[in-house]
């Protein structure tokens, strides 16, 4: 099964070629990377193709008042074609578009935006009056049109974040479309301004994480393992904190059995040592079902994070569930084990195996 990012990034490439997920689905093979990088090397060829051809209608721009064409537009250009245009209108003549941002009906805009040049949105992103900007991500999220907004939120400037805390309500909306935004970097500087923000909004995006569907859950543990090292232990405590253990182990159950380990490895890796000791005493974690998960998932991986996470985790088990992790680690091939002495965790395995003993 292909990790979430590379999930998102299959999706993110369908909505570009237009083109269902499943015809692409050979190309998971490539990784995320490679994918991003493909998606935005079409969008680009793409984009210019379009703005080539919609070039000549920026020479009407200057001419005609925005008051007069923006409702003439939305009248009688369909929204495809409208989004098509404003990649190269944007280019440009950014301040005009920024200020035909405002004068566009949301419902109409949502509808242009899928086919706007990505690269025009991050270019009006310093510019754009952020009120009409977030009732366009709203109803984006109101459509579940999650795809199109992740890079609106990608694009964020720190008004913008400002403006989502005060604006966007969509909790769930929020997570999955920031799970379709590739950077973590930009990730982590909405989460960071989040955590901090007068609108005390993570403890309600953990509520809503702990309640929600699989598919929420998913698009959240992809989020938060890709954030910055500040920022994932301090969501992990808010989450240990507000969780109850059951809540705790339902989630980790969600992630087990939709083949996420890896994700849910790496965000581990980065928890508070209270969030560990909380996580490692959970009945969930010594379940041969989860335990076996767990381990699979490092066999044979040269992932530094993700054995850091395996390894700081079952180093706080009690010993007979140590123990367990030890016996499973050691069924390895020797190449394997000598790798993680080559990505500096030997001392961890090392521990493993004392505390297995105790």
């Amino acid at each position: 099964m292909s990790d979430l990012i590379t999930r998102a990034q299959i999706a993110l490439l369908s909505r570009t070629l237009h083109v269902p997920e499943a015809t692409l689905a050979h190309l998971e093979k490539l990784g995320a990377a490679h994918l991003h990088e493909l998606q935005e090397r079409m969008a680009k060829v793409m984009f210019a193709e379009h703005n080539a051809t919609f070039s000549r209608l920026s020479l009407l721009v200057p001419v005609i008042p925005l008051s007069i064409s923006i409702p003439l537009i939305q009248r009688m250009v369909p929204p495809v074609m409208a989004g098509r245009a404003a990649g190269a209108i944007g280019v440009d003549h950014p301040k005009k578009a920024a200020e035909a941002v405002a004068l566009l009906d949301p419902s109409y805009a949502a509808q242009a935006a899928p086919y706007m040049d990505p690269h025009s949105v991050g270019q009006l992103a310093d510019i754009a009056p952020v009120k009409p900007v977030m009732r366009i991500i709203n109803e984006l999220l109101r459509r579940g049109d999650y795809i199109t907004a992740g890079p609106f939120l990608a694009y964020a400037t720190p008004t913008l974040v400002r403006a989502v805390e005060e604006d966007v309500h969509d909790d769930e909306g929020m997570i999955r479309s920031a799970s379709f935004a590739y950077s973590g970097e930009n990730i982590s500087v909405i989460l960071r301004h989040l955590l901090v923000g007068e609108g005390k909004r993570i403890p309600k995006l953990v509520d809503t994480i702990l309640t929600g569907s699989e598919e929420l859950r998913l698009a959240a543990l992809s989020v938060f393992a890709r954030c910055d090292d500040d920022v994932i232990p301090a969501i992990g405590d808010i989450l240990f904190d507000q969780g109850s253990p059951e809540q705790i182990a339902d989630l980790i159950r969600t992630f087990r059995d939709a083949g996420a380990i890896p994700e849910t490895l790496r965000f581990v890796a980065g928890l508070s040592p209270e969030a560990l000791n909380r996580l490692a005493a959970n009945p969930v974690v010594a379940d041969p079902t989860t335990l076996a998960a767990l381990t699979d998932a490092v066999d044979g991986s040269t992932d530094p994070t993700a054995w850091r996470g395996l390894l700081t985790l079952a180093n706080r088990t009690e010993p007979a569930v140590a123990g367990e992790f030890a016996a499973a680690i050691a069924r390895f091939d020797a190449a394997t084990l000598e790798r993680v002495a080559e990505l500096g965790l030997g001392e961890e395995l090392t521990a493993l195996t004392a505390q297995s003993t105790k």
